[in-house]
């Protein structure tokens, strides 16, 4: 006679179970890191892309309309932010009937911005606060070739900097660091 057979029991054991769970944390704990990287930095290219979306916008609306057109800093979109160079506030994008870079009575607003979350600073070098486009889409008074407005977040590497450089002929277009006059 046979003795009766023991049944195979499926599933895993405790050592094998805490295998996984070991290997699955190393990976976890490498990669956690680099995914929260990426994500910021596709944040921040996000945010130099908008800002460069609305100054072409501005340009091809001046063009259009064959009048000036202007992107300041704004942290309501009723106003230009006096004296300052800080966009990270958010932009405000208007037809300026006189072309003197501020939202005046008379004036019409386009486009608003508002400030984007973070703490990234979106800085402009040689004191520029506002641009203007005139009708053939050029802008007049940047007193660099090209100007550069900086994003940058303080809490991450400088690899995620970005910029927006703007040309006197109208042009702009986001850089990474080390391109053109991106720092």
């Amino acid at each position: 006679m046979r003795p009766p057979s023991i049944p195979f029991v499926h599933g895993f054991t405790l050592v094998e179970l805490l295998v996984v769970m070991g290997v699955a944390t190393i990976i976890l704990t490498s990669a956690v890191p680099t995914f929260s990287r990426t994500a910021q930095g596709y944040r921040m290219l996000g945010e130099a892309n908008n800002l460069a979306r609305d100054l072409q916008f501005a340009r091809s609306e001046a063009i259009k309309r064959g009048q000036n057109v202007t992107v300041c800093p704004s942290n309501d979109g009723q106003s230009c932010t006096a004296n300052t160079t800080a966009w990270q506030v958010g932009w405000l994008v208007f037809y300026d009937a006189n072309g003197n870079g501020t939202f005046d009575a008379g004036d019409i607003a386009l486009r608003w911005q508002a400030q984007s979350p973070g703490t990234a600073t979106f800085l402009a070098d040689n004191s520029v606060g506002s641009v203007t486009f005139n009708r053939q889409g050029s802008i007049s008074a940047l007193p660099a070739n090209p100007v550069t407005l900086t994003l940058h977040e303080p809490t991450s590497s400088t690899q995620l900097t970005r910029c927006v450089a703007i040309t006197p002929a109208g042009r702009s277009v986001v850089q990474s660091v080390g391109t053109g006059n991106c720092t």
